[in-house]
């Protein structure tokens, strides 16, 4: 069974940086294409950025690029997400998401197995 476990979420101040791993147990990670996408309170879920399976193409939104930094360790089987100059805006929470095919998406109907989410919270 596919099992996807995200870590590194926490509380962080304005301007600073986190690092969110995205864990897979049941599979090798580097067969799949990976989602993030992150949801706040009272908002839909938005994808913000990817990373392809075989060719290692990477996406990020408007909303992070420049910030946000996707990549992946398949030695350690796990995939990154580098967040630096992190604002008032971001706190929500993350997911990683998984499909076999070697496309980068940030549509949540593209994927299949999805992790529990980690929080982040910027406070000031």
């Amino acid at each position: 069974q596919l099992q996807l476990v995200e870590s590194g979420g926490g509380l962080v101040q304005p301007g600073g940086s986190l690092r969110l791993s995205c864990a897979a147990s049941g599979f090798t990670l580097d067969a799949y294409s990976i989602g993030w996408f992150r949801q706040a309170p009272g908002k839909e879920r938005e994808g913000i950025s990817c990373i392809s399976s075989r060719d290692g193409n990477t996406y990020e939104a408007d909303s992070v690029k420049g910030r946000f930094t996707v990549s992946r360790d398949n030695a350690k089987n796990t995939v990154y997400l580098q967040m630096h100059s992190l604002r008032p805006e971001d706190p929500a929470v993350y997911y990683c998401a998984a499909d076999p095919r070697n496309y980068c998406s940030v549509y949540e109907s593209t994927f299949g197995s999805w992790g529990q989410g980690t929080q982040v919270t910027v406070y000031s």
